[in-house]
């Protein structure tokens, strides 16, 4: 085995030693119960099974750089410790929270000497690869480029956005997922049976609606279920008569308290959730809606961000097919910014449902984006004379004002004039829609059309 930073883990020779002679004694159970094999992993068949292409890399010793990239819990650093126990390589663990510039440079240094003098690669395991900066990401490069190391890094958050782009190139991205409730029942069933490394030996009964609850608690996080597991039964109270203990779920509710949500506020599933928001208003699914604003709001969000949010959507995805969608919005952000959390949780949950139930219009957001494009690239026409004020005497001899007509001088308060300067003469950005509201707009404008062309038509 290579020169591993993983030693201090124990292999399993090494835990049933250390269990003889009680040196796993406060020992997390997360970290005994962790698997020491590929089969022993849960939840990652996609990547792991027999023949894909990662298992046989492992198992034949010819991995390249690779990136895990998963939410916690799912196995990123269990798979770097089984292939630091498989490889032949040097193995050299980092963390990105611990380790600097200089000791990166002190690897890589080591590990190019390595090559030269024995031709064995060293695989550096970086957890935590985001919390690198771009500096320090791109130290790696030569020592990669030069096949001195083979990088595996893991990561919660998107590799896409935390890794730079030369470094993400080199190395093949393998995705964990969140494991199934069913997949973290099995591994509590395991450590619960296992009298080596779980708590097997303990006099421990387990109801099968406990684990259960552990599991969906945990939220796909298998770590998270058995640091549940191991203080709920060492908060357990002896049963006199048995000297045993039993979880239930009414003790469960005691030692849970609340969920901590996996959110992150500036990372990906800040935009992955208020993205889930929008699309689920803008197809009028206000049950959904609903879900999405309580999962940020539970999980620490802003609220005014959420209302901004809102506000937002209401004249993007609605516009004029119910112009009172602006107001509720409006009105919602006023609401929290007046009375505040959680009060103020309601508030945003009914405009979100408003704005899923309202009639859905995308002309003003398609109107504004064509006028602002026509602005960035078509000449920048001067004001037509006719529309400009003419406060001073030289400004109406200049013509200013000249051709103007007052509306509401005109019969049904329409003039037959042009508003829009020669280089977008007759240009329509907005197109109302037949859905709510704009269907009333769309026939003003049609006989708007028609009163226009038959003044025209007079004129002539």
């Amino acid at each position: 085995m290579g020169d591993s930073l993983f030693d201090d883990a124990p292999s399993p020779q090494r835990a049933a030693e250390a269990r003889r002679h009680g040196a796993l004694e406060g020992t997390p159970l997360a970290e005994r119960i962790r698997p020491r094999t590929l089969d022993e992993v849960v939840g990652q068949e996609h990547m792991l099974a027999p023949g894909t292409p990662l298992r046989e890399a492992i198992e034949r010793d010819l991995l390249q750089s690779v990136i895990f990239w998963g939410p916690p819990g799912t196995g990123k650093t269990t798979l770097a410790r089984i292939i630091a126990e498989m490889t032949r390589a040097r193995f050299v663990q980092f963390s990105a929270v611990l380790s600097g510039i200089k000791e990166i440079r002190d690897v890589m240094a080591a590990a190019e000497r390595e090559r030269r003098a024995t031709g064995r690669r060293t695989i550096l395991f970086v957890d935590e690869i985001h919390r690198f900066n771009k500096a320090q990401q791109d130290a790696f490069l030569p020592r990669v480029e030069a096949g001195d190391i083979v990088l595996i890094g893991a990561t919660t958050e998107n590799p896409s956005f935390e890794v730079n782009a030369a470094l993400l190139s080199r190395s093949k991205v393998f995705v964990l997922r969140p494991l199934t409730v069913e997949g973290i029942e099995g591994i509590l069933r395991r450590a619960l049976r296992d009298r080596e490394r779980g708590l097997g030996s303990a006099d421990l009964t387990v109801s099968d609606a406990a684990v259960a609850a552990i599991a969906r608690f945990a939220n796909g996080d298998a770590r998270a279920a058995l640091n549940l597991l191991e203080f709920s039964a060492a908060a357990a109270p002896v049963d006199p008569a048995t000297g045993g203990r039993t979880i239930d779920v009414p003790q469960l509710e005691q030692a849970i308290q609340r969920r901590a949500l996996l959110y992150d506020k500036s990372g990906e599933e800040h935009y992955n959730l208020i993205s889930a928001l929008h699309k689920s208003m803008r197809n009028s699914d206000p049950d959904a809606a609903v879900y999405w604003i309580a999962r940020m709001l539970e999980a620490g969000e802003d609220p005014l961000y959420i209302a901004r949010r809102l506000i937002r959507f209401a004249s993007e995805d609605i516009g004029n097919a119910d112009p009172q969608a602006l107001t509720v919005a409006v009105a919602a952000k006023d609401a929290v910014h007046f009375i505040g959390m959680p009060e103020g949780n309601t508030a945003l949950a009914q405009a979100a449902i408003y704005l899923a139930t309202a009639p859905k219009s995308n002309a003003v957001y398609t109107a504004y984006a064509s006028a602002a494009a026509d602005a960035h690239t078509q000449a920048a026409d001067p004001v037509p004379l006719h529309l400009r004020n003419a406060p001073t005497g030289l400004m109406k001899e200049l013509g200013y004002g000249k051709g103007y007509r007052y509306a509401h001088e005109e019969p049904e308060a329409i003039a037959d004039m042009p508003c829009l300067p020669e280089s977008v003469a007759g240009k329509k950005y907005y197109e109302p829609t037949d859905r709510g509201f704009e269907k009333e707009i769309r026939r003003r404008l049609e006989e708007w059309k028609q009163l226009k062309t038959q003044s025209s038509k007079l004129k002539k």
